[in-house]
C-alpha cells in the first residue's frame, strides 16, 4: 500500500493546491488518466466542503493506493453535526458535491475523527474505471 498525506489551511484558495498535490502524486504512482481526473474532482468537492461547512483552521487530505482502488480521505477540524448528506439533485447547484462524489466513487462515507475534533469524509476510486462497481 502506498500512502501520501498533506495539510493545507482551510481557505478557498487552498482547494486548487489540494487538486494539484493529488494529481501530482497520482502521476508519480502511475495512476493518471481517468482515475486521476476523477480523484481531482473528488478531492475538490471534499476539500471545498471542509472549508465551507466547518470551522476548521486546517484540512488534512490523505491518499492511499490499495492496489485495486485509491482511497481519498479529507479530515476537517470542524464540529460534526450529523455528518455529510447528499441533497436531491433538483436543489440549487450548491450542495451537489456529495452527489457527484457518490456518482463517481465505488464507495464513500464519513466518520468522526479518531483523534481530536472533526470528521473524515472518504471516497474510493477503482483503478482503470474510476467508477461504481
Amino acid at each position: 500500500m502506498r500512502r501520501f498525506a498533506f495539510e493545507l489551511p482551510a481557505r478557498a484558495e487552498a482547494v486548487a493546491r489540494a487538486r494539484r498535490l493529488v494529481t501530482e502524486r497520482l502521476v508519480l504512482w502511475g495512476l493518471a488518466g481517468e482515475v486521476g481526473e476523477t480523484a481531482e474532482l473528488v478531492v475538490s468537492e471534499l476539500f471545498t466542503n471542509a472549508v465551507v461547512h466547518t470551522g476548521s483552521g486546517r484540512v488534512v487530505c490523505e491518499l492511499r493506493d490499495r492496489g485495486e482502488h485509491v482511497r481519498i480521505a479529507v479530515h476537517d477540524e470542524g464540529c460534526a453535526v450529523a455528518g455529510p448528506r447528499a441533497r436531491p439533485a433538483d436543489r440549487e447547484e450548491c450542495g451537489r458535491g456529495l452527489l457527484l462524489v457518490d456518482a463517481v466513487s465505488s464507495a464513500w462515507g464519513s466518520h468522526d475523527a479518531r483523534h481530536g475534533a472533526g470528521r473524515v469524509v472518504w471516497a474510493e476510486l477503482l483503478h482503470g474505471t474510476a467508477g461504481p462497481c
